[in-house]
This record gives structure tokens, C-alpha cells and sequence, in this order.
């Protein structure tokens, strides 16, 4: 059980070469019935199911895909309502300054593991449409952090979709004939704990960066928020950090351990700057490679080919209200 504590637990390289091992055994399993009826074919029509955020109905879908969704509908008895309600207020407060960190600096935070980028590299979803997966990833943080759809189960439907989702890719890389089992296993347990810490410890850390106000009670509260969502979408409970100087700790861990420059990484950072470009007002299409070396450093942002770009400073840091995610600004709680 996670409980809020002010411990100092690390994370040693053996236990997360352990992880890096394990994926997500009861998602994993589904995609295993699924392609045991159909092959690759069904695992593929599945995939589309789970990729339309606009359909919920899962009476058509394998047994096995009905019984995932349907065992999995409480909340983990660690999960703090009080907590939780904290964090969508406060996103429903920053929710611009929220989209433009996770575009600026979440995104190209999880590119620059070199292993965990393969995976996304070789599934091809990122860079064929980077617009739709960067408006998926923005439906599915604008969907978790509304109180309504937790109460209705929608933000527990639309996360175990994901899960499935990964778990389908993690199927396809498999079975790709192109994966080295040196490199983990595809979306193992480290990378996605790392990306459950891109989206909750480096979104409090640039939000920081940008000075937006944030009381300690707010930034534990987003960080249990994620962890949540990382329950729901198969994060090991051992990954989920109890608190930031847990979150500090995997962080500089996994970043030591896995963030190497990578065709893949420089390639997916490349296709997101793009899209990002796309968003912003002719004037300010650099704004996004300046946003982002604000935020990751010159060495990360070197590493991932982030171009220096000429900008006024006064702008970089200051951009909260650039809409990453335009069309989403409009939800409400």
C-alpha cells in the first residue's frame, strides 16, 4: 500500500534490471489470447478499437478484452480522493502552463532514453502522425484530470485502453523480427516508470522552471494524481514513488542509466518539434526549440538535436500561453 510518508528510498541498478525485464503480465496476456484466435490480424483490429477514443463499447471485442476491462474498475485502497481533487483543481487552474510543459519538456524527456524510444521508433505511431498522438496524449491527461469522469469510470476505461494499447505494441515489437533482447524488454517496467515520472516529477520540475506557483500540498497531490493513472496503466506499485524525494531519486537513477543519444530519440524529437512548430504563431515558430532547451539543459537538448535558436529570452520561460493542446483548452471540470 503507497501512503504518503517523507521516506528516502532508492532504486539500485539490480532492482531495475529486474524490472527492465518485465512488462505488463495480466495486459500481455490478453493480446496473447487475441492473437492465439486471430494473429496478427485481430491484435491489429484490437489495436484500432483501442486507438478510437470515441468508442467505449466493448461487447464486440475478444472475452478476454471485456474481462481486463471490467475486473478493473476500483480504485487502488492507497488512492487519496482528497489528494486527487487537489491535483485536478490545481490543473484545471494551469492547464496551459500543464500542455506546454508536457509538449516541451515531458515528451522529449522520454525520447532521450534510447532503449524506451526504440520502441516507439520501430511501432511508427509517433512519427507517421505526430499531431494525433500528441491530441491523444492531451485527451487522455485533460480526461484523468476531470473529477466527473473518475466518478463515471470513463478516466479508468481510458487509461486501461492505453494499457492494452502498449501492451499490443509491445506484441508487434515482439514478434518484428527487428528487437535485441539487450536492449529490455519492449515497454518494460523501468521505461514506464520513467514515463509515469515525465508525466507527474518533470511537469512539477518545469512548471517550476516557468514559475508558476505551487504549494508542496499541490505538487505532492499531482504526483499521487499520476501515480493513479500508472496503477491503471500497469506501473509495478515498487516504481510508483511515494513522494518527490523518491521521485528524485528513480529519476536521476534512470536517467543515468538509460538517457544515451539515439537515432530514434533525435528522430522523435525531430517529428514533435514539427508539430509544435505547426501550433505556433509564424512569428514564434522557434518558441518550441527555445521552450525546450529552456527546459532540459543544453546537454539533454544536444542530445536529442534540439536546434539553438535565436529568441528573445524574455519569451523563453514565459510562454505559459502557448496552447500545446488547443483544442482540449476548453474542457471543463
Amino acid at each position: 500500500m503507497l501512503k504518503t510518508v517523507n521516506s528516502s528510498r532508492t532504486f539500485s541498478d539490480e532492482m531495475l534490471n529486474r524490472f527492465r525485464k518485465l512488462g505488463d503480465s495480466a495486459a500481455d496476456a490478453v493480446i496473447s489470447s487475441v492473437a492465439a484466435q486471430g494473429g496478427r490480424e485481430k491484435v491489429g483490429m484490437l489495436m484500432r478499437w483501442l486507438g478510437n477514443t470515441a468508442e467505449w463499447d466493448d461487447r464486440t471485442q475478444h472475452p478476454a478484452v471485456q474481462a481486463f476491462m471490467h475486473s478493473r474498475t476500483q480504485l487502488p485502497d492507497w488512492a487519496d480522493p482528497r489528494q486527487m481533487e487537489i491535483a485536478i483543481r490545481f490543473f484545471q487552474k494551469n492547464k496551459v502552463a500543464v500542455g506546454l510543459t508536457l509538449g516541451c519538456y515531458s515528451l522529449p524527456y522520454c525520447y532521450a532514453g534510447e532503449d524506451g524510444a526504440r520502441v516507439l521508433w520501430l511501432s511508427q505511431r509517433i512519427h507517421n502522425d505526430t499531431h494525433k498522438r500528441l491530441e491523444e496524449t492531451g485527451e487522455w491527461i485533460f480526461g484523468i484530470m476531470k473529477k466527473r469522469e473518475w466518478e463515471t469510470g470513463k478516466a479508468i476505461r481510458r487509461t486501461l485502453k492505453i494499457r492494452l494499447l502498449h501492451a499490443a505494441i509491445r506484441w508487434f515489437t515482439l514478434h518484428s523480427g527487428q528487437w535485441n533482447s539487450d536492449w529490455g524488454y519492449p515497454i518494460n517496467q523501468e521505461d514506464m516508470a520513467a514515463t509515469n515520472l515525465a508525466f507527474s516529477y518533470i511537469v512539477v520540475r518545469g512548471l517550476r522552471k516557468t514559475g508558476v506557483p505551487m504549494t508542496e500540498e499541490e505538487e505532492d497531490a499531482y504526483l499521487h494524481q499520476i501515480n493513479v493513472a500508472g496503477y491503471f496503466l500497469g506501473v509495478s506499485e515498487e516504481l510508483l514513488c511515494k513522494n518527490r524525494r523518491e521521485a528524485f531519486h528513480l529519476e536521476r537513477t534512470i536517467t543515468r542509466r538509460q538517457f544515451r543519444a539515439s537515432e530514434a530519440g533525435k528522430g522523435l524529437t525531430h517529428s514533435l518539434l514539427q508539430a509544435l512548430e505547426n501550433l505556433s504563431p509564424p512569428a514564434l515558430r522557434n518558441l518550441p526549440a527555445a521552450q525546450m532547451r529552456f527546459f532540459l539543459g543544453d546537454e539533454l537538448a544536444d542530445l536529442l538535436g534540439i536546434p539553438t535558436v535565436a529568441l528573445e529570452k524574455r519569451l523563453v520561460g514565459l510562454a505559459t500561453s502557448l496552447p500545446i493542446f488547443p483544442k482540449l483548452l476548453p474542457y471543463n471540470p
